[in-house]
């Protein structure tokens, strides 16, 4: 899947829903400059901008990983296959230009009204960028072994290995070793009411 497609899918929304970059910036708390990066990229935003996009403009996160998104809030069920879901190759920063990033698979995308949203990420070796985000994440590791570094305590993942925490609380992570970690992450998103 090709990265433009989010950024498409955001702008056609955004445009279709008659706002302008000013006012989902002020719904986002980013400002319009960033979002027109977004808009214009060809890479994919970090997951806690993308949802703080799609809960201004009311949808689902996954939302924006669809070629041709549908109205889809009547399915029940989704079914992912094996390294079938949506993949996004990196997960870039824009600001200033620099990128940093993790590969994601999204999991049961196609499912909309889901109050959380399952991936498998696998986050590069160098990444220095912190999160910080309402909800809360679980994140469980399959392969390699992973630093994670929550309000400043660093912990080291191994193959097995699970954390489940408050995404409110500044967070990293990243791949140690010889091979890229690859991690089971679930986020849950408040719903606003």
């Amino acid at each position: 899947m090709g990265e433009e497609i989010i950024a498409n899918n955001i702008k056609k929304l955004r445009k279709r829903r008659k706002m302008t970059l000013d006012r989902l910036a002020s719904l986002t708390g980013l400002t319009k400059g960033y979002l027109s990066k977004i808009e214009r990229s060809n890479k994919a935003p970090p997951y806690s901008t993308l949802n703080k996009i799609a809960i201004a403009l009311g949808v689902d996160p996954a939302y924006f990983l669809e070629e041709n998104p549908a109205d889809k809030k009547g399915l029940r069920i989704s079914f992912t296959r094996r390294a079938k879901g949506k993949t996004i190759k990196s997960v870039g920063s824009l600001a200033e230009g620099s990128l940093y990033g993790y590969g994601y698979e999204a999991l049961a995308s196609d499912k909309q009204g889901k109050n959380m949203e399952p991936f498998i990420i696998e986050p590069a070796f160098d990444d220095e960028a912190i999160f910080q985000h309402e909800g809360e994440e679980f994140m469980y590791v399959l392969e390699g072994k992973h630093e994670l570094i929550y309000g400043g305590e660093r912990y080291i993942m191994e193959k097995g290995d699970c954390v489940y925490f408050d995404a409110a609380v500044p967070h990293t992570g990243r791949s140690l070793g010889k091979n890229k970690a690859r991690l089971l992450a679930v986020m849950y998103n408040y719903r606003r009411m």
